[in-house]
């Protein structure tokens, strides 16, 4: 739940402060926003992961569960704390920025003008499960925290400039969740569910499938042959 409100209060609370500064260019603008995300992310991992495996994104719960490599009577309570966490942030930036003229809906997630939300639908979920295999991949083979921090926090940066022009770059529902429903801005708030579950549970389903197979081939290579 910390780890969560951390990111949905920071991140969104990027996107505000950039919009307050008109001078930026739309490129520095994104840049400063996907810096801020993906560091974020990477001091959450630091600071919580050996507490909680950083999980911070109800997706990235399911991918892991999906996977195998996480109990699954943890991910109701994790995707519980995530959402609260994600409330709780959403609050604090309606505190915070509530009576700014122009406050960009709190950093809310908003599809680009001829975006339809399938495509919506269609980019989460790629952009998600790139995020989602590239952490499973990354908590699978780095033992290092501050390493996997790096990884990920640097694999978000570069999705964010990808996908931010055309869906706000949600990958997570509790990081759409929050701002939204504190300024009541719902517009294509179901893209921002459908598309990132389904690709984590794509991102994780397909995970454990390379797993198997990888553990198949190290079972043969272990028989000598005569």
């Amino acid at each position: 739940m910390l780890g969560t409100y951390l990111l949905v209060l920071l991140g969104p609370a990027s996107v505000v402060v950039v919009s307050l500064i008109p001078s930026l260019a739309a490129l520095e603008s994104r840049a400063l926003i996907a810096l801020a995300f993906g560091c974020i992310v990477a001091c959450v991992i630091v600071l919580l992961g050996r507490f909680s495996g950083a999980h911070i994104n109800p997706a990235i719960s399911l991918a892991f569960s999906l996977a195998g490599t996480f109990r699954r009577r943890l991910f109701l309570p994790y995707v519980a704390s995530q959402l609260t966490g994600g409330l709780l942030a959403g609050l604090s930036l309606k505190i915070a920025f509530g009576s700014l003229a122009s406050s960009a809906d709190l950093g809310s997630t908003k599809l680009a003008a001829g975006i339809t939300p399938i495509d919506g639908i269609a980019l989460e979920a790629v952009g998600t499960f790139v995020l989602s295999l590239t952490v499973l991949l990354v908590a699978h083979s780095v033992r290092n925290r501050v390493e996997q921090a790096i990884l990920v926090g640097a694999a978000l940066f570069v999705l964010i400039l990808i996908f931010a022009p055309v869906t706000g770059a949600s990958f997570n529902p509790a990081r759409s969740l929050g701002p939204s429903l504190f300024s009541g801005y719902f517009a294509n708030q179901v893209v921002y569910w459908v598309g990132p579950l389904s690709g984590a549970a794509c991102a994780g389903l397909i995970f454990r499938a390379l797993e198997k197979t990888r553990g198949r081939y190290e079972r043969l290579g272990t028989v000598r042959v005569r």
